[in-house]
């Protein structure tokens, strides 16, 4: 409680650098704000977003979509679809112009905004869809190939398919980026050539019947949806972008204007050209309509190839970013010379061989939409958290409303439920085992993230609305601010302020050093001293160091400045010393801060051991300083903790008669019932030759803890006091000696 010697000042500066870690520090292999990329916006942005768009469900799936739903419900799958994708490409282009977006696209977005423990969560699922969006399409070219060759086996093409396509990738991005702009000019050409090919024979049928049921509308929107899911393309590739903040908004809201903009012609186009049950059941409707059916053949294999291509290189991308991470093992994040991640690029080729297994295109789609819905809706949700917080070094160049942005987060999650309620939940529980898993490793990152600054502004809102409330009794309860001294002396004095307030108060352990500010004290590390015992100890409370010219003073001071529109520290602790100089100041303290409506408690329970099986509790009641209230309701509180739920609360009185006794048993029989806590009462009749002192010692000897009442002394007479205090408590193990200042004394319960 006292000033440190030198001797130990030197000790606490010197001994306690050893203190083991909280967790793993995690810091970026690569800082993020440094670009080192050299692609632009149409090569590393909207060509691999627009020719992922234009794939294969697109050719293969799409006249079954209208077959199936009708013109009407498909342009409204297609609307919903391209909305939640332009809102998603919305809030991309918000947060990408605000942050230098590293590697690993949508999964660097969310872990440097909601923390590394949710990036994490989200990623792997990201990382999966990525990798099973290239067997997606190696089935689609395999599929496209038997209806030209109906001899050939769809696994082993689909097989080659996704080997072809890691060979590829192992070139190089940029390269391989380069070698999609003419398979993007000869899909461009097949959509031409299927518009000049428009016959307008048919009516279109506004509504279908669904062979799809019982799934219906939402299982047609599972197939269909995966044809959006391209921006991530373009997104994963941040890390090979010479300006991703310009790029990544540019290329990405282009590509999807353009998409939607196809999207939403070809429906009337393959409406008013083939009959529903031709488009439900030709997959190559396409080249019945065409006015050059060649080009549509070549356009469908450039599109499947290039999306397959695209993914191969998105998927590694992410992966390596969280092996940078430190997530995942290192090695899976190491490059060759040029850049590549082939450790990251041979996984996910693995993978996706191994989810040939699933069977077809029809099994993969739904399990690659779930998985892009749920990145799509935490990418929303990143945004408008962001917005909505309003951290101020939140500046994107491009502004979106939050609530536009949580409408894309909600849509999403709806959608996902809609599509699958069982599918939908096992997502989120994969998500969260993930999340209390990466939780468990201690993961500390070396960049903030949104969750500061939404907890400060939920709090901020409710220190305001706690403002306009009136303070009334029922919703007292302890804050304590808790003068330990060193920490670890005085551990059991910390776990009993915890159980008191039972994680519903505040508490605050503080440490006072007596000197003078001219001198130079490490007070960040003091408060890190602190807070490495409550996290060993499993205590929440939080920590504060202050140097003082005076002790007694200095405790007032940190009573009266600490704490916040409505939530000060209503109550003092500590322990009680056996020196008497720290006695009398601590009742001199008492006095100032009854002055101040400031409760107090002293404590003799520095080594507070766990109570016993069944835990007695004894109140010593006396009436007259009013402390009776705080200290049964403190004694309720403290039975509220699992480790004192089975205890016993007895309340003790002296009388000095019979009838005396007779009536204090009246009195607490009445208040016992109205203050709804279970407790015990027994009155003592002082008999003659018996102390009052020697009756407390043989009444309370064996109690795991005792309550008694403090009264406040005038000035001068605070050693006396203490010589009392000392004999009433002389050779009990674990009292506390309470004074209720409380504004709310004798309401209290």
């Amino acid at each position: 409680m006292s000033a440190p010697t030198d001797k130990t000042e030197q000790s606490l500066r010197a001994g306690e650098r050893s203190a083991d870690k909280p967790g793993v520090m995690l810091q970026p292999a690569q800082p993020p704000a440094k670009a080192t990329g050299t692609l632009g916006t149409f090569l590393g942005v909207f060509t691999p977003s627009m020719l992922t768009i234009l794939g294969v469900i697109m050719y293969l799936r799409f006249g079954w979509v209208i077959g199936n739903a009708g013109l009407g419900h498909a342009l409204l799958i297609i609307g919903l679809a391209n909305a939640i994708t332009f809102l998603t490409a919305l809030s991309v282009s918000a947060v990408a112009t605000n942050m230098r977006v590293g590697a690993g696209g949508a999964y660097y977005i969310i872990s440097r905004s909601l923390g590394i423990e949710i990036g994490g969560a989200i990623g792997i699922p990201l990382y999966l869809s990525q990798a099973l969006s290239v067997t997606l399409y190696a089935f689609g070219l395999a599929e496209a190939m038997t209806y030209v060759w109906p001899t050939l086996p769809q696994t082993p093409i689909a097989i080659a398919t996704v080997i072809g396509a890691t060979l590829i990738s192992i070139k190089g991005a940029e390269l391989t980026l380069k070698l999609q702009v003419p398979l993007l000019v000869l899909v461009g050409l097949s959509i031409v050539s299927l518009a000049l090919g428009t016959t307008f024979d048919h009516t279109p049928t506004m509504v279908g019947h669904y062979e799809t049921e019982p799934g219906g509308f939402w299982a047609v929107f599972a197939m269909f949806f995966p044809a959006v899911t391209g921006i991530m393309a373009g997104v994963s590739m941040s890390g090979d972008l010479r300006d991703p903040r310009q790029s990544l908004p540019r290329g990405t809201i282009a590509a999807v204007l353009c998409g939607a903009a196809i999207y939403l012609a070809l429906p009337f186009v393959l409406a008013t050209s083939a009959s529903p049950s031709a488009l439900r059941q030709d997959a190559l409707i396409w080249t019945k309509i065409a006015i050059v059916p060649l080009v549509v053949m070549p356009g469908l294999f450039c599109a499947i190839l290039s999306s397959a291509i695209g993914s191969i290189l998105g998927a590694p991308r992410t992966l390596q970013a969280m092996a940078n991470d430190r997530l995942l093992p290192r090695f899976l994040g190491r490059t060759t010379e040029s850049g590549e991640p082939v450790t990251a690029i041979l996984l996910s080729a693995a993978i996706a061989l191994g989810a040939v297994a699933l069977g077809d295109l029809n099994a993969v789609a739904p399990v690659v939409s779930m998985f892009f819905l749920t990145t799509y809706g935490m990418v929303n949700l990143v945004a408008g958290l962001e917005k909505f917080v309003g951290d101020p070094s939140y500046r994107p160049t491009m502004r979106v409303h939050w609530a536009v942005s949580f409408i894309g987060a909600i849509a999403c999650f709806a959608v996902m439920f809609v599509i699958s309620p069982t599918a939908c939940i096992a997502a989120v529980v994969i998500e969260l085992v993930l999340y209390f898993g990466l939780r468990r490793r201690a993961l500390n990152a070396t960049w903030g993230d949104v969750r500061h600054g939404l907890l400060l502004t939920i709090i901020r809102r409710c220190l305001i609305g706690l403002k306009s409330l009136p303070a009334q009794a029922r919703n007292w309860r302890p804050n304590i601010l808790v003068f330990s001294g060193h920490a670890w002396k005085r551990v059991g004095l910390i776990r009993l302020a915890s159980w008191l307030t039972v994680d519903r108060g505040i508490v605050t352990v503080c440490n006072l050093f007596e000197g003078d500010l001219d001198e130079p004290v490490d007070i960040p590390r003091q408060r890190e001293e602190i807070e490495r015992v409550l996290r060993q100890e499993g205590i929440t409370a939080f920590a504060e160091v202050s140097v003082v010219r005076d002790f007694v003073d200095g405790v007032v001071d940190m009573a009266q400045g600490n704490g916040i529109a409505g939530l000060e520290s209503n109550t003092v602790m500590m322990g009680w010393s056996e020196h008497r100089p720290l006695q009398v100041a601590s009742l001199k303290m008492l006095r100032k801060l009854t002055n101040l409506h400031k409760s107090m408690l002293l404590c003799r329970v520095e080594q507070f051991p766990q109570p016993s099986e069944r835990p007695e509790i004894v109140i010593w009641w006396g009436g007259k300083q009013r402390n009776g209230d705080m200290m049964l309701l403190l004694a309720h509180q403290l039975t509220l903790n699992p480790e004192w739920i089975a205890g016993r609360i007895v309340i003790k009185s002296i009388a000095s008669s019979d009838e005396a006794r007779a009536d204090i048993l009246k009195s607490l029989d009445e208040m016992i019932p109205e203050t709804r806590i279970q407790a015990e009462r027994k009155v003592i009749v002082k008999s003659d030759g018996r102390g009052v002192f020697d009756l407390i010692h043989e009444e309370s000897r064996t109690a795991d803890l005792v309550l008694m009442g403090l009264a406040v002394v005038p000035s001068g007479e605070e050693e006396g006091y203490a010589e009392r205090i000392d004999a009433l408590i002389e050779g009990l193990p674990r009292v506390v000696l309470v004074k209720n200042s409380s504004p709310f004394s004798g309401e209290l319960i």
